[in-house]
């Protein structure tokens, strides 16, 4: 039984779930546009320890998805799962200005993304509940979207606050309480479930051999062309240090994000929206087309203008890559297995992402940020190589 439905046919609850992301996006991107400058300039971190640090965080979260969406589905149920995994965010927060070394820094970054990682499946398999098919892309994208709305308005408003409070970052970052706040209250207050939802029938480790076989071709294929593309797309903190190594002062180096966020917002929803219309493939081979170029920008030249201009383009590739896979996750998924899917799907990203943020930082390390990026172009090219082999063989459908 679907939602009421509300503004060109979105459920309600999608609309709420995309608030929530907004008010935490807000939350976690003030902090997350000053923390590599916190790690390398206040810390003394190298860029190894920010590779370390940034890949064992997104890689938590990812890999903490696939319990959070195995139990999910066990239970027919997401919205506990939900306010667990943004409170855990919402605690989190604190952590950020009083931690002293790299390591106090990593174990808060740990904690957020466990809550991330728990919130993640849950929140896309209930998208996906609430959504009928033909509108699922334009959801997915508009979750995104007003997600990267907040990530838009977090930095910005780090931006202002570091020149309001004269560059102090750790004072900075405790501004980033209230908007986590109100995400939680949004979701003890706003989130409601579809009634008759299906589940699993019973608790499952999730990547037993017999809960695996259950996923067809098409589902194995998308999950394979994810963990490639996250190879390519390595932290985006090392856009920041891209940043400041051009010269970008030091209170307006969040204005990275805030142009990141930007270009992701105004692309993800339109994009999610075409690819209903016209078929998801094309569109995600455009994105990685993207990131191809956006690599390139950011190695080629270390000129300010052109770091930005590569942010720009990396931007867009989100915009035209994120709600892409997962609107194609749930194309590909049985029902009563969704946020196992999802969860499955992002254990193997998890691990490409440890993977790329490490290398990432070991290569800018070694030889230097343009090879940084060059890498990234080069995994990128070959994600793009595996989408254009067609997904006939695997029954995934070219369009809806």
């Amino acid at each position: 039984m679907q939602e009421p439905a509300m503004l060109r046919g979105i459920p309600r609850t999608v609309w709420v779930l995309g608030l929530i992301s907004l008010f935490m996006d807000i939350s976690s991107e003030l902090v997350h546009g000053l923390l590599p400058i916190l790690l390398v300039n206040g810390l003394g971190s190298s860029m190894l320890v920010v590779g370390l640090i940034e890949g064992a965080a997104e890689a938590t979260a990812l890999l903490v998805k696939v319990f959070s969406g195995a139990l999910s589905d066990y239970f027919g149920k997401r919205k506990g799962l939900l306010l667990l995994g943004y409170g855990l965010g919402a605690l989190s927060k604190p952590l950020f200005p009083l931690a002293g070394s790299a390591s106090a820094v990593m174990t808060a970054r740990v904690l957020d993304r466990i809550g991330k990682g728990i919130r993640g499946a849950p929140r896309d398999a209930l998208v996906a509940d609430v959504t009928p098919a033909a509108s699922r892309g334009a959801a997915f994208g508009l979750r995104q979207s007003l997600d990267s709305v907040g990530a838009f308005i977090g930095p910005l408003l780090a931006v202002l606050l570091m020149l309001w409070l004269s560059n102090d970052i750790q004072l900075v970052m405790w501004f980033a309480v209230l908007p986590a706040g109100i995400a939680v209250a949004l979701i003890v207050f706003g989130v409601h479930e579809p009634a008759g939802q299906p589940s699993a029938g019973q608790l499952r480790w999730p990547i037993r051999r017999a809960s695996l076989r259950l996923f067809p071709a098409a589902f194995w294929w998308v999950a394979l062309i994810g963990a490639v593309f996250t190879l390519a797309r390595f932290s985006e903190a090392f856009l920041v240090l891209r940043a400041q190594q051009s010269g970008m002062p030091l209170a307006l180096i969040p204005l990275v994000m805030v142009i990141l966020a930007l270009c992701y917002l105004l692309s993800a929803y339109p994009v999610g929206q075409l690819s209903d219309r016209i078929g998801r493939h094309g569109l995600l081979a455009a994105g990685l087309g993207l990131l191809i170029i956006a690599d390139l920008l950011l190695a080629m030249n270390g000129s300010l203008l052109w770091v930005l201009l590569g942010v720009a383009v990396w931007g867009l590739h989100l915009g035209f890559t994120q709600g892409l896979l997962a609107a194609m996750v749930a194309d590909s998924a049985p029902a009563a297995l969704r946020g196992t899917a999802f969860g499955v799907f992002n254990l193997l990203s998890g691990l490409a992402m440890l993977l790329a943020s490490v290398l990432a930082g070991w290569l800018w390390q070694t030889f230097g940020a343009a090879t940084c990026f060059y890498s990234g172009a080069l995994l990128a090219m070959l994600a793009w190589l595996l989408l254009r082999l067609r997904p006939a063989r695997t029954g995934y459908p070219v369009s809806p």
